[in-house]
């Protein structure tokens, strides 16, 4: 039986990637925080990524053939990059564990979409322009997996805004507002985005350990079909049972805005608008996605499905 190994398993895509491999595969989940899915709890060891020592016994020990690295620190309050050394000496730490362990024949490394600030179109994959440090650590793993001696085959994927369920924060907070009617749309913009449902994107993951295609290339982790947002909006509201998604002048919006970026500043958190989630929200948000969609094919779940089954998992679970 193959064997998988997982960082960061107990996070939102890991907990997916848990959930869809341990049918048909051995898995482990090395982590940090317990699993969010008690269910997972046979399969995971605490074990922190810097922790070398640590890391090449539990791993050593497990023997996996497929690694995927997905943890890393993920929110953006950090103050300096050397916050977030999870993402770049992880990333070290990884590879140095991938040249000693021989059980290993492939790693698909997670980045972020945020190695280039909301509304920048990168024109090749080593275009960057980041806007946080976060952004920064992440193009520094990328570069470090690029220049490597890795002596097996990798991917490096670029997850966009994926959803559906175990998603948390800010993941979920499209859904929050809805479900809470405190969802409006900015006036009559019509926003497409690359956005990506958690099954979808596992399933292209586990394409990736399967096809040699994609060896030493970086791709974007997405449904290969753009969505309307304010279409999306409604699809989720019908299935909550609710009014259709009222629109509000985006002046107004930016005024809510700039009064959440302010009590953001003093502590309150709660308030369901920043200025940065308004320009996140209104900036179209679409890559290419042609190159991956042949190779990988269809996609298990449509707009439709996706949304229904999030749905009754929010329902459950919230």
């Amino acid at each position: 039986m193959k064997k998988i190994l997982i960082t960061g398993g107990s996070g939102f895509i890991g907990t997916n990637l848990v959930e869809y491999f341990n049918k048909n595969f051995k898995v482990l989940n090395i982590d940090i925080e317990k699993p969010r899915n008690l269910d997972h709890l046979d399969y995971f060891k605490e074990v922190d990524i810097l922790n070398k020592k640590l890391l090449l016994k539990v791993v050593e020990d497990f023997k996996p053939e497929i690694v995927y690295h997905m943890a890393a620190r993920t929110d953006l309050d950090g103050k300096s990059i050397k916050d977030y050394d999870a993402n770049i000496t992880g990333v070290e730490n990884m590879i140095w564990l991938c040249n000693n362990i021989k059980s290993i024949k492939k790693i698909i490394f997670a980045s972020s979409r945020l190695v280039c600030e909301i509304g920048y179109k990168p024109k090749s994959m080593e275009d960057y322009k980041p806007s946080t440090f976060y952004g920064e650590s992440k193009i520094l793993g990328e570069k470090i997996v690029k220049n490597s001696n890795l002596e097996i085959s990798w991917t490096i994927v670029r997850p966009t805004s994926i959803w559906g369920p175990w998603f948390g924060v800010p993941y979920k907070n499209f859904f929050d507002t809805i479900y809470n009617r405190k969802y409006f749309h900015p006036g009559k913009l019509v926003i497409k985005k690359s956005f990506g449902f958690v099954g979808n994107a596992v399933y292209i993951l586990d394409k990736l350990q399967q096809t040699e295609k994609l060896n030493g290339q970086t791709i974007y982790l997405q449904d290969f079909e753009p969505l309307e947002v304010l279409d999306w909006a409604n699809l989720i509201s019908k299935k909550f049972n609710l009014p259709k998604i009222k629109s509000v002048n985006l002046n107004f919006l930016k005024i809510a805005a700039t009064i959440g970026d302010f009590l953001n500043n003093i502590g309150i958190k709660s308030f369901p608008l920043t200025t940065f989630r308004l320009n996140n929200l209104k900036t179209e948000m679409v890559y290419d996605s042609l190159r991956v969609q042949n190779i990988i094919g269809k996609l298990p779940y449509d707009l439709n499905k996706s949304t229904e089954i999030t749905v009754k998992w929010y329902k459950e679970n919230i």
